[in-house]
C-alpha cells in the first residue's frame, strides 16, 4: 500500500515520523533530566530529601510496596474507583444532554442549574456525600460521578445543538423521525466532542477518587498519600504521587487510542 503513494507523500510521512521520533526523545530527555537534577540536588543539599524526597527514595519504597503487594491494592483500587466513576458519569452525562436535546422546554428549564452546578466546586459536596451515600466505596464513585457528570452534559449537549441544521432539515424533508435524526445525524457528529469529553472526564475522574479517599478510604492512592502526610513518611506520599501520575497518563493514553481506532474506522 505504501509503494501506491506518491514520492511527494512518502517525503511527507517520512518527515513526519522523524518529527514525532524528535517529540518522543525530546520528551524522554526533559523527563529524565527533571528525576537527574532532582535526585542530585537531594544527594548535594540544595533542597531537604525529607521533605521533597528524591526518585532513589521513591524507586525503593516502589520495591518495599511491591513486596507485600500493597502498591497493587492500592493502584487497583484508586482505578477501579476512578473507571466506574469515568465511565457512569460519561454515560448519565450523554443520556441526560440527549433528553435536553430531544426537550428544548427541558433544556430551557434545566439550564440555569447546570450552569450553577458547573460552577459549584463539587469538592465542597464531599462531607454532604460522605453521610448521604456513607463511609464506603459507593461515596467516592459519587464523587468521581459529580466531577464528570456536569462536564459531560454541557459539552456534549452544545455539540448536538451545533449540528448541522441542513442536514437535519433534510431528514426532516424525507420523513425521518426524531430518534432517527439521532442516530443517523446528530449523535454520530457529536462522537469527536464526546472522546474530547472523555479525555478531560479521566482527570476529573481521578480528582473526584483522590477527593473522596482523603476523606473516607482504607485503600487507594488518596488513602496513602493522606497516610504518609500524617506520619510524615513524604517518600510514600511523593511515590503514590508518581503512580497516579502514570496511572492518569495511561488512561489518557487509552482514550487518545479508542480516538485513533474510530478516527481510521471513519
Amino acid at each position: 500500500m505504501y509503494e501506491e503513494y506518491s514520492s511527494e507523500h512518502k517525503e511527507f510521512i517520512r518527515k513526519e515520523k522523524v518529527t514525532n521520533n524528535a517529540v518522543m526523545i525530546s520528551r524522554i530527555i526533559i523527563l529524565v533530566a527533571l528525576f537527574a537534577l532532582w535526585e542530585v540536588a537531594a544527594e548535594m543539599r540544595w533542597i531537604d530529601p525529607f521533605i521533597m524526597s528524591q526518585p532513589s527514595r521513591i524507586v525503593k519504597t516502589m520495591v518495599n510496596l511491591s513486596k507485600d503487594g500493597s502498591l497493587f491494592l492500592h493502584t487497583g483500587v484508586t482505578i477501579y474507583e476512578t473507571i466506574i466513576g469515568f465511565v457512569s458519569g460519561t454515560i448519565l452525562g450523554t443520556l441526560v444532554a440527549i433528553v435536553l436535546w430531544w426537550s428544548s422546554f427541558t433544556a430551557r428549564v434545566l439550564d440555569p442549574y447546570l450552569v450553577v452546578l458547573n460552577a459549584l466546586p463539587k469538592t465542597a459536596l464531599g462531607p454532604i456525600i460522605l453521610v448521604w451515600v456513607g463511609g464506603t466505596t459507593g461515596s467516592i464513585i459519587v464523587m468521581a460521578l459529580l466531577l464528570s457528570i456536569i462536564v459531560t452534559i454541557l459539552n456534549v449537549y452544545q455539540s448536538f445543538k451545533s449540528c448541522d441544521e441542513d442536514k437535519i432539515k433534510l431528514l426532516k424533508t424525507f420523513g425521518a423521525t426524531k430518534i432517527q435524526i439521532l442516530r443517523k445525524v446528530v449523535f454520530p457528529s457529536s462522537i469527536p466532542e464526546i472522546i474530547s469529553t472523555l479525555k478531560i472526564n479521566v482527570g476529573l475522574s481521578l480528582v473526584g477518587v483522590i477527593v473522596g479517599e482523603f476523606l473516607v478510604s482504607k485503600a487507594g492512592l488518596g488513602h496513602l498519600i493522606i497516610y504518609g502526610g500524617q506520619v510524615f513518611k513524604m517518600d510514600l506520599v511523593m511515590t503514590s504521587v508518581i503512580i497516579l501520575a502514570i496511572a492518569a497518563a495511561l488512561m489518557y493514553l487509552s482514550v487518545a487510542w479508542i480516538e485513533k481506532k474510530f478516527v481510521k474506522m471513519r
